[in-house]
């Protein structure tokens, strides 16, 4: 039998090993970028996590964000188009359209679209979401090429890659 003191102490244990693991948190995006050949456009679609984007626009604009109102996705839509490009061989940004978000508890979904544009046209990626903010933000891209899928990662040291 465990003794009063033991169960205590094993208590405190838990307890201080759930505070630690709550306030370990890993903060990451994935973002998927494929070209539908069915459309001829490269469709982009962002996942990041419902909680940072709250803290991101609560620390820009110190204010509650409801991103189910439309004028609320306008302020995000404005910021994600600032640290997001695909770009061209000569480092101009490719025309991108916001095509809308969905957002739950957990995620926040954005989905662009490059029209009538192929992946291949993409030179550079510049994926600089949340890293402005959060200092340990690591954003991974995935490129789907005709089934071939590759990663890049995107951090603080390098927003802006090469995207072959």
């Amino acid at each position: 039998m465990m003794s009063r003191l033991s169960k205590v102490l094993c208590a405190v244990l838990l307890a201080a090993t759930s505070m630690a693991a709550h306030a370990h948190r890993f903060h990451t995006s994935i973002t998927d970028i494929s070209y539908n050949a069915r459309t001829r456009s490269t469709e982009i679609v962002h996942t990041y996590m419902a909680h940072d984007i709250e803290a991101l626009l609560m620390n820009l604009y110190q204010r509650q964000f409801d991103l189910g109102d439309p004028e609320d996705q306008e302020v995000l839509r404005k910021y994600v188009e600032q640290q997001f490009a695909l770009k061209g061989p000569d480092k101009q940004p490719l025309k991108v359209r916001w095509v809308g978000m969905t957002i739950d508890a957990q995620s926040v979904v954005i989905y662009q679209e490059a029209e009538q544009t192929p992946l291949s046209q993409a030179a550079f990626i510049r994926q600089g979401v949340l890293i402005d903010f959060l200092p340990d933000q690591v954003n991974t891209v995935n490129l789907n090429e005709a089934g071939t899928v590759r990663s890049l990662t995107f951090m603080r040291q390098a927003i802006e890659q090469p995207a072959r």
